[in-house]
């Protein structure tokens, strides 16, 4: 065989073996890479396994959460909204509550009386829910009065006391050409002495329609918020441009 053949031979067999080399050193190289991350990994494993021992996880069942929450501890309860329903029977117990105690009084002045042998004197009648509006109204006011705006007439018929409110009856016509909507939050009410007063209004249309046809209402304003007051005065505007003005002052309190 000549020389050159020779040559040949050699030179593949040391492509082959460079070759093979070569793949078994990436393999290598390969396989020192999947050991090099499978310790890693198990190796941070075991560190936040060692770290997060004692942690539990949160109950987020939704029962325990309502549960705790009623649970509120004394001091750190938040500030309550108190619905105007339970103000009014709130005040309701203390008026009945005054009158209890005025029973009382009155039942040691007769007992105080049967000791000393003096005469009973007998109370004069008090007079009802409708002689009181009459009598305590102002003489320069003569009841119904009315307020118009804009072709809007708001009109207050009577002011009454009735249990532990005093309930003013009113009445809104429209004989304009568009409809008026009201947000009734927006009526002010205030006594003779300029202090705001809450009231609910019953009866009353959120829209009034411009058909001249009046809807009547009350506004019931508790009597213990009106102290020593004499007078009320009513205003009310519209929704929500806040275009109309309709106004009543000199409205006299029934007591």
């Amino acid at each position: 065989m000549p020389i050159t053949g020779y040559a040949a031979i050699w030179s593949n067999l040391n492509q082959e073996m460079k070759f093979n080399s070569t793949v078994a050193l990436t393999l290598i190289l390969l396989a020192m890479m999947l050991g090099a991350g499978f310790v890693s990994a198990m190796w941070g494993f075991t560190l936040g396994h060692e770290a997060l021992k004692g942690v539990t996880q949160p109950d987020v069942r939704p029962t325990k959460r309502l549960a705790e929450n009623q649970q509120v501890s004394i001091g750190k309860e938040g500030v309550k909204t108190l619905r105007e329903e339970d103000i009014l029977v709130n005040v309701n117990e203390y008026i009945n509550g005054k009158g209890k105690e005025s029973k009382t009084e009155n039942e040691e002045k007769k007992e105080n009386q049967a000791k000393t042998g003096q005469p009973e004197q007998k109370p004069t009648p008090e007079p009802s829910a409708t002689e009181a509006s009459l009598t305590t109204a102002n003489p320069n006011l003569k009841l119904p009065v009315k307020s118009q705006d804009q072709g809007v007439t708001l009109e207050v018929s009577s002011a009454t006391q009735q249990g532990g409110s005093l309930l003013v009856n009113v009445s809104l016509k429209n004989n304009g050409t568009n409809a008026v909507r009201f947000l009734y939050s927006f009526l002010n009410v205030t006594d003779d002495q300029g202090r705001a007063l809450s009231a609910i209004t019953e009866g009353l249309p959120g829209e009034l329609p411009p058909n001249g046809e009046a809807f009547s209402g009350t506004v019931s304003i508790p009597t213990a918020l009106l102290e020593d007051a004499k007078k009320l005065s009513l205003t009310l505007t519209d929704y929500p441009d806040q275009k109309l003005q309709l106004k009543i002052s000199e409205i006299p309190v029934a007591r």
